[in-house]
């Protein structure tokens, strides 16, 4: 076998799993000399929450960041993850603004996306990989690992045969919620490697204390590539810690070739950072947890924070166990969706207010009205068709690509970005996050008195509370 490769997520990932996506780009860069020159295949380091979370909380550009981040280090590639025709918001987007949006994406830097779709249905990646290949960038297709009576390792074979005939260049075993264990990794690693003729990425979480021996378990059967973590925000709800598994597989024949003194180079800086997130209470104690109970809840890391955050904020943290018991039953309603953004948002607030409310279903969110109609795609398993009722009442059910009911969108949005937006790339911000967006590119056209120093420079980046 061939020396195994490492995607690092500690710039995205990591602090998404773990510190709800509070890392600040100021703090990312000086560590980047460093990154560049360990020698991963990868670093994962925008899409996912990155984009929303520095609109909203950290008065950044998510594509300063892109940019600065390039510029910092440009002999590793750059990768991003995207949900498919919801790219970095939480619903579908019309063709022409995905087109624009992995055409901009490519150009200020990234090299590899991954796409993904919360249902694992294939019609909501067709464009983004059309359009990711057209403009140069490598296909990572992934499908979201899950557990159900529909989910089973030939399904997910199935499914990466078919991934592998839209042009994906690389097929990634996406284990959100740790559930992949060690020997069905083993297993279904081995039977990709002699179904379709990809590189294969494994990326998993440490939720159920699991991630490191299925990450070695993959190796074993032939992976090319794992996702891990630097050790300051690994394990618990992020990756399986990168030095770890260098260290284990140091003089066999999966050898990373990794040097163990520029990794810890760079944990001695994050070390840093990851004290600074505690500090300021963004990190909570429960990420570090293994708790088995993932296995029957099957809550991604991403989502246990989410959680947490709304149940703080509604005064019920109390609950939290109740709403972990909840999960899987509003999935089973749902159809047994794979919990992944924006699904798992959607499974997550639905069984949160069940509980709150007392009353199952008392409200419905829009969201999940809208996911049972199929607004997002077709639903893997049987639907609870009471609570589907309940739910849309006699609203016809979407059986199409429902990116095929959507109109172009693009120029409206230009249209109406006009005097705010300064470049395509603010009008993408826009189209993205159209309730968040506006208000930080006016402040930034618009800078007070006090962002701006005594040489007149901008701030771009501000302290976060963590609030």
């Amino acid at each position: 076998m061939n020396k195994l490769w490492i995607t690092d997520t500690i710039l995205r990932d990591a602090h998404q799993s773990q510190a709800a996506t509070r890392m600040r780009t100021e703090e990312m860069l000086p560590a980047c000399q460093i990154l560049d020159e360990i020698g991963y295949w990868s670093l994962e380091c925008w899409g996912g929450a990155t984009f929303d979370a520095c609109l909203r909380f950290l008065n950044e550009d998510p594509w300063e960041r892109l940019r600065a981040l390039k510029k910092a280090m440009p002999k590793t590639k750059l990768q991003m993850l995207m949900r498919g025709q919801n790219l970095l918001g939480y619903k579908h987007y019309a063709d022409d603004v995905v087109q624009s949006f992995c055409k901009k994406s490519l150009e200020n830097g990234i090299d590899v996306v991954r796409i993904f779709d919360a249902l694992n249905d294939v019609r909501n990646m067709e464009t983004s990989i059309k359009f990711v290949k057209e403009y140069g960038g490598t296909v990572e297709a992934a499908f979201s690992y899950t557990i159900s009576p529909v989910h089973s390792e030939d399904y997910f074979v199935k499914l990466a045969c078919t991934l592998e005939k839209m042009g994906a260049d690389v097929i990634c075993i996406k284990d959100m919620a740790n559930l992949l264990l060690p020997y069905q990794a083993y297993s279904l690693v081995k039977k990709l490697k002699e179904t379709v003729s990809l590189p294969i990425h494994m990326h998993t979480h440490n939720s159920t204390g699991t991630g490191d021996m299925v990450c070695l378990m993959a190796a074993q059967a032939g992976v090319d590539i794992v996702d891990t973590a630097l050790s300051p925000l690994a394990n618990g709800t992020s990756q399986p810690c990168t030095e770890a598994l260098v260290c284990t597989l140091q003089g066999t024949q999966r050898d990373t070739g990794l040097d163990l003194n520029k990794l810890n180079d760079a944990a001695t800086h994050f070390r840093g950072i990851a004290d600074r997130l505690k500090k300021d209470g963004v990190i909570d104690s429960k990420v570090y947890r293994v708790d088995t109970k993932t296995l029957l809840y099957q809550v991604p890391g991403g989502m246990l924070s989410n959680l947490i955050s709304q149940l703080r904020q509604a005064g019920a943290e109390d609950k939290y166990d109740e709403v972990l018991a909840e999960v899987p039953r509003v999935r089973e309603d749902f159809g047994f969706p794979p919990l992944v953004t924006p699904t798992s948002q959607i499974v997550g607030s639905q069984a949160v207010l069940n509980v709150v409310s007392g009353e199952r279903y008392k409200t419905i969110t829009k969201e999940a009205k809208g996911l049972l109609r199929g607004e997002y795609g077709k639903l893997p398993g049987k639907v609870n068709e009471d609570v589907r009722k309940k739910a849309i009442g006699d609203e016809p059910l979407i059986t199409c690509r429902p990116a095929d009911l959507i109109a172009p969108e693009m120029e409206n949005i230009r249209k109406d970005a006009a005097g705010l937006a300064k470049s395509e790339e603010d009008v993408l911000s826009i189209a993205m996050f159209p309730q968040v967006a506006p208000d930080f590119l006016e402040k930034r056209n618009n800078p007070s008195p006090s962002s701006v120093d005594e040489n007149g420079v901008r701030t771009l980046w501000v302290v976060d509370t963590g609030n």
